[in-house]
């Protein structure tokens, strides 16, 4: 049997494993152990174990993944995201469809704390949705905003996705956190618009909510300061490059801890909550790393990035073409797969073909990002359609998956934007690194 035959049947051992439910990370480390092992024997699959996992633990880099969940939990724990949906609604709930709008405001501003699509789904969804359903908001509409607007979270910085992608591609974290500043902002108007487009065919799905006086606005405004002062100040620490991403991540989680402790929003049980889950998730992130690094040799020794490179390549539909290929297996994957476990299945596989293409690595790591997110909303796994009828259980999840579909077609339509003009991802980051 050659190298790359038994290469792809680790790939399919790794997908059935992933079926009978074994952890991404676990599914990944067993194939890539038991890969190198077959190929060059025990002692070099122990050593690829041990090496690589000491490598990707100790990572310094990885220390903003911790520090970025710790302050998104610790926000939320706090009752700070309600702040941001009550700022958000106060200016634009008087709009028709404005309640959906402010859902999608508040994803985009808590996204900029979390750095998560599930907890940004979760945690407006909770605060939104029973006010959505108070005011008359068709199920369809309220459910498919949160769902959307959740993904959100996995692009705008500090985006979990990008800091996975840059150690498995080597590629900087900042300038990855920075060229996802503008397409963030690009897909949250899109959203607000594919608001306005249904509500205009539907006047019912939105109602108009009543008018905020001024004064109350600047009030709800001014409530939520602290917590975008602070994405201000972390986000903005990389830009102007006061701080790097660690150290943006540490000086956030630390003025959300301070802050909760000094408003006294912070209680015991509240704390160990917040740090219960970051462990959690943290020790999740890290074994789908650590499982990644073991997988990455084996598919080396059997040379399938390079094989199926090359027969991309040689179908001759030039380099969009097989970007269009690359794409498209992303959106059938998202049907089946949880966008954080494709991302480390397929990074090892599709980037030595885009650099061969000469596509550049931060502009692909958008991309990807951004079509995974679609994968998120797509039937028939779709994770935050099943995080928001966790919260809203007494809604279908054929009238969720028929919410989300508007907001599909509006992330198809910022993808299209970013591959036409790669400068929507790539300005910033230029201007930062030059």
């Amino acid at each position: 049997m050659t190298d790359f035959a038994i290469g792809l049947l680790g790939l399919g051992a790794m997908f059935v494993l992933m079926i009978l439910r074994t952890p991404v990370g676990m599914a990944m480390l067993v194939v890539g152990f038991f890969g190198v092992w077959i190929l060059n024997g025990s002692r070099a699959a122990n050593a690829v174990l041990l090496t690589e996992t000491f490598s990707a633990a100790s990572s310094y880099s990885l220390t903003v993944i911790p520090l970025f969940i710790l302050m998104g939990n610790v926000a939320s724990a706090a009752g700070f995201s309600s702040r941001l949906y009550e700022a958000a609604f106060a200016w634009v709930g008087r709009l028709r469809g404005g309640l959906a709008s402010a859902s999608i405001m508040g994803c985009a501003a808590f996204a900029a704390v979390s750095g998560s699509s599930v907890a940004t789904a979760v945690t407006i969804g909770r605060v939104a949705l029973p006010q959505m359903k108070r005011f008359g908001y068709s199920d369809s509409l309220a459910t498919g905003a949160v769902a959307a607007g959740g993904t959100l979270g996995f692009l705008i910085p500090p985006s979990t996705g990008f800091v996975v992608y840059a150690i498995l591609t080597e590629q900087s974290i900042g300038q990855l956190f920075m060229a996802g500043i503008l397409p963030g902002l690009l897909l949250t108007a899109l959203f607000m618009l594919t608001i306005t487009l249904v509500t205009l065919r539907d006047e019912s799905a939105g109602p108009r909510g009543a008018a905020v006086p001024f004064a109350e606005r600047f009030v709800a405004l001014l409530r939520a300061l602290p917590l975008l002062l602070v994405i201000v100040v972390s986000i903005g620490g990389i830009y102007m490059g006061i701080f790097t991403p660690v150290e943006a991540a540490g000086i956030g989680a630390g003025f959300v801890i301070l802050m909760a402790v000094f408003s006294g929003k912070l209680n015991l049980a509240s704390a160990k909550r917040a740090v219960s889950d970051t462990v959690r998730t943290t020790a999740m992130l890290y074994l789908i790393i650590i499982g990644a690094s073991v997988l990455n040799p084996f598919l080396a020794l059997t040379h399938v990035p390079a094989t199926l490179g090359d027969a991309m390549t040689s179908i001759g539909l030039g380099p969009y073409g097989v970007l269009f290929l690359i794409l498209l297996t992303y959106v059938v994957l998202g049907m089946f797969m949880d966008g954080l476990a494709m991302l480390v299945v397929t990074t090892p596989i599709f980037f030595p073909i885009i650099m061969g293409l000469g596509f550049d690595p931060i502009w692909f790591g958008v991309i990807a990002v951004i079509v995974i997110e679609m994968g998120m909303i797509t039937p028939p796994v779709g994770i935050n359609v099943f995080v928001v009828k966790s919260v809203a259980g007494d809604v279908p999840m054929s009238t969720i998956f028929r919410g989300v579909l508007p907001f599909w077609f509006a992330m198809a339509i910022c993808l299209l934007a970013i591959v036409v003009f790669p400068q929507i991802a790539l300005t910033i980051p230029q201007a930062m690194f030059r």
